[in-house]
């Protein structure tokens, strides 16, 4: 297991790992995503601890930019198709190490760039690839607050998660 009070950084896919991995149409061709509202609390714990969420996926969504907006994300890239080139240019242009970076991804286009990582999870229901190199698999499927449960995950194994959730939102847990 990796040292988690070195990782700064966190990449997050988004279908299959913050979404159930459907793309649903409507009748105007607007792509639609259901997104989990219990990924938030995992997300605002991390940013209040200084960790920046970096969102990569290889498909471009309004919906996607909306949700990432409205959670802060740090850096939000769409419609990449060679992930981990371009997980490499943006480490060496912002100056990360794999020892800080962590990578949350579900399937095989998030293998290559997975290795770039010191921490990898994923959701319950990612393909055996992924689960074969993660070092947590969430018991919860994408879309269904997995990404909360692997920031959880994180934060208690560095005993930070309690102090991120009474600052974030008062509770005194």
């Amino acid at each position: 297991m990796p040292d988690f009070s070195l990782l700064k950084y966190l990449v997050i896919d988004v279908d299959g790992t913050m979404t159930d991995g459907g793309i649903y149409y409507d009748e105007h061709g607007n792509e639609l995503k259901k997104f989990c509202t219990k990924d938030a609390a995992g997300f605002f714990a991390a940013h209040h601890l200084g960790i920046k969420i970096i969102v990569i996926t290889g498909r471009k969504c309004l919906a996607t930019q909306r949700r990432l907006s409205e959670l802060k994300v740090d850096y939000i890239f769409q419609n990449v198709k060679g992930k981990k080139l371009f997980l490499e240019n943006f480490m060496q242009k912002e100056h990360i190490t794999s020892e800080q970076l962590g990578y949350l991804g579900d399937d095989l286009n998030d293998l290559p760039a997975m290795a770039l990582a010191s921490f990898i999870a994923c959701p319950a229901d990612s393909c055996k690839e992924v689960k074969e190199i993660a070092h947590y698999v969430s018991p919860i499927k994408g879309g269904y607050g997995a990404v909360r449960d692997i920031i959880e995950f994180m934060l208690r194994s560095s005993e930070k998660w309690n102090d991120a959730v009474k600052n974030v939102y008062g509770l005194g847990i």
